[in-house]
């Protein structure tokens, strides 16, 4: 049995009780049916900050580059810092993407904003937004997720359709016809958990398997080939996946045993395998099954264990990593002595996360102020963002290239 709600999924048969949230971003907010936190809830975070929780009011805030009104507050001026976009608090679940980004509302509307060359914010043309602007006038989105130039997007019906550039094939409707509005992929109502890379995306069904399509030149797919594909093709034959990352070319994924796996690119050591070596099929990241989140940033990772603790990998040109170095990586480095770490968002070169008392950090390159600490001189240690403890969810940009770095983030409230 499972079920469906706004911004998440919860599996109502879970094989392990962890216990309940007693704190953090989570705490008091959710859990199965019985109000107890499991493994399996933990586990259905992704990219974009999503968690398996009831619909809540929330604030929505924005930072960094702003060059096509990514940050949505209505101008194109870069921020260093979080500014708030509009006034309301009703926001429930974000997701940013290249240079657009998307939200959804606690009625279940999906609204959009940024760049829109493509019709990635589905509003049959091409003009781009500086502020949120709906898509459509239905009420029955559950979850977004934005890719480099596209967007997808699940119903609460099980449905899932996606919209913008094609190139790769990544809308996943078997062509490479871009689309300026959303189009449903297949006619299938068995989708769940959503994620989307840079010309790729991810998705879990409700039987646990995994499913890939779009760009593929690095074996991102994790099919076991290098071939891009326009429609939905298996990863493996497994059914235990519980969450997944993409980034421009590699992907780091948690299974329900709390395993973590990833494949793709390695030049910078970003699968923290111990090698530089590509895999085009799911190599599995030591042998601990403690990993409780995952999250791919361009050429590196994170994942939080079961314990709080939050470690890294791979590029780490601008400090990306968080480990107060500039030095790549090619197997996990635990970030500081800390075990209080609960979210991590990583995105084109600059890291967010949340710690589980509510507090929002930073680090990477800053050059547009992504890390929202006020200033654009890049961090190699995670730094404060304002001094805020109510911070819940967050989102880094997933842009593929310097011209790139916004953050967005909900605030309980």
């Amino acid at each position: 049995m499972s079920e469906r709600y706004p911004g998440g999924f919860i599996s109502k048969t879970p094989p392990t009780v962890t216990g309940p949230a007693t704190s953090g971003p989570l705490a008091g907010e959710g859990g199965n049916a019985s109000g107890v936190w499991t493994l399996a809830d933990v586990l259905a975070g992704e990219k974009s900050g999503i968690w398996p929780q009831p619909i809540l009011p929330r604030s929505l805030y924005a930072w960094g580059l702003n060059s096509r009104g990514e940050i949505g507050d209505g101008t194109v001026v870069y921020r260093s810092s979080p500014v708030q976009v509009g006034a309301l608090t009703d926001w429930s679940q974000i997701s940013a993407g290249g240079n657009h980004a998307g939200a959804m509302k606690t009625d279940g509307t999906l609204w959009v904003w940024g760049f829109n060359g493509s019709g990635q914010l589905g509003q049959s043309d091409r003009v781009s937004r500086s502020s949120p602007v709906q898509v459509g006038a239905l009420t029955n989105w559950y979850q977004i997720s934005c890719g480099g130039l596209s967007t997808a997007a699940l119903k609460n019906d099980g449905t899932l359709w996606t919209w913008g550039n094609n190139l790769s094939g990544q809308l996943g409707i078997g062509n490479q016809s871009d689309q300026s509005f959303p189009v449903q992929v297949g006619l299938l109502t068995d989708w769940s958990k959503l994620s989307s890379g840079f010309q790729s995306v991810f998705v879990v069904k409700t039987d646990g398997t995994l499913w890939a399509w779009g760009a593929n030149l690095s074996g991102q797919l994790g099919i076991g080939t290098s071939t891009s594909r326009s429609s939905p093709v298996q990863v493996g034959v497994l059914t235990n996946w519980a969450q997944v990352s993409p980034q421009a070319s590699n992907v780091a994924a948690i299974k329900t045993d709390g395993a973590l796996w990833t494949w793709g690119a390695n030049t910078s050591g970003q699968l923290g395998n111990n090698t530089i070596v590509n895999s085009t099929v799911p190599v599995q990241v030591g042998v601990l099954t403690n990993w409780s989140y995952a999250s791919a940033g361009n050429g590196f990772a994170f994942s939080i264990k079961v314990g709080g603790t939050l470690w890294s990998w791979g590029r780490n040109l601008a400090g990306q990593l968080g480990d107060g170095t500039v030095i790549n990586r090619s197997s996990p480095v635990q970030i500081g002595a800390l075990t209080n770490w609960a979210q991590v968002s990583a995105g084109d070169s600059s890291t967010a996360s949340i710690k589980t008392d509510g507090t929002l950090w930073g680090w990477g390159l800053n050059s547009n102020g992504s890390v929202g600490d006020g200033t654009v001189i890049s961090r190699s240690s995670p730094v404060q963002v304002g001094s805020l403890t109510n911070w819940a969810q967050v989102s880094a940009d997933l842009g593929a290239s310097a011209a790139s770095g916004f953050t967005l983030a909900l605030t309980k409230g």
